[in-house]
């Protein structure tokens, strides 16, 4: 485990690893500084404050206090990339991986669509790129402000207001995005309307290396199973679009088809499924 001394602008919630690996992320120890939340600390590794609460057996609301030390188990299954594909955005698991010509893989948490304005799912390419973009405000934003009380206006210029944050990512369906942010807390939720939302040091790195034409899938996988080597991985998220089979028939389908049906600890995987925790836990025997 690393030991990690975190500030809220510091990038160390990404992980690295190699193409073959079935698994992102990894095991962390944090001694938290004056000001950090578990809200805070869950948006930059990618893991849902919750989680980081029961793994560390404390209660979810009281405040951190400096000098706390956690345990921050950040581990994904990266999910089956296209052929040929550079990115895959697993729109449950809010987590964008990215394929890198030197064979590596590297996750990023996202902020992806609310229920009632959820993420497309399908194939993309980059369509285009844009530093310091103008939020041409869409007609049914404005609507849903106006419904609510509150108004936008038609664009918002470049600068520290601007919710695109300072790159975009233009994708061929020409409906969504991949963008920054100018609230980094609000990644790793389900509350956009519809575009891919990253930490502004997050889409910088990304946009250095995406190209316009690089190709992409968004999917829809609540339920992931990995295998590592001798051990059987199952990472569980909410079904917040209501779109998944039935988690306990997929874990079992899924197994038989990776040939460790009889390696699973068949109770861990209920508990994994119960509690939903939203990171690869092993469930082997």
């Amino acid at each position: 485990m690393r030991t990690l001394v975190i500030a809220l602008t510091l990038a160390c919630g990404l992980a690295t690893a190699l193409d073959a690996q079935p698994l992102a992320g990894g095991v962390h120890t944090v001694t938290t500084i004056q000001g950090n939340t578990l809200r805070q600390l869950g948006s930059r590794f990618g893991v849902d404050p919750a989680t980081i609460a029961s793994d560390n057996n404390r209660e979810l609301n009281p405040p951190l206090h400096a000098g706390e030390t956690l345990r921050i188990d950040n581990r994904h299954i990266v999910p089956a990339f296209m052929p040929g594909a550079m990115l895959i955005i697993n729109v449950p698991q809010r987590m964008l991986f990215v394929r890198t010509t030197d064979g590596n893989v590297s996750a990023y948490p996202v902020t992806v669509g609310k229920a009632s304005w959820p993420t497309p799912v399908g194939s993309f390419s980059i369509a285009k790129k844009e530093t310091n973009p103008t939020w041409e405000v869409p007609a049914s934003i404005q609507a849903e402000a106006r419904r609510a009380g509150r108004s936008l206006p038609r664009s918002v210029p470049p600068g520290p207001r601007n919710p695109l944050g300072a790159h975009w990512l233009g994708l061929h369906t020409g409906s969504v995005g991949i963008h920054g942010t100018n609230a980094p807390t609000s990644i790793y939720q389900m509350i956009s309307h519809g575009c891919i939302r990253l930490h502004p040091d997050d889409i910088a790195a990304l946009f250095d290396v995406v190209p316009v034409g690089a190709t992409g899938s968004l999917v829809y996988q609540p339920v992931l199973v990995a295998v590592d080597g001798s051990d059987v991985y199952l990472e569980v998220h909410r079904d917040t679009y209501g779109r998944s089979p039935e988690a306990i028939e997929f874990v079992k389908t899924r197994t038989q088809e990776l040939g460790v049906f009889d390696r699973v600890d068949w109770d861990v995987v209920a508990q994994v499924i119960h509690e939903r925790s939203g990171t690869a836990r092993r469930v082997s025997r």
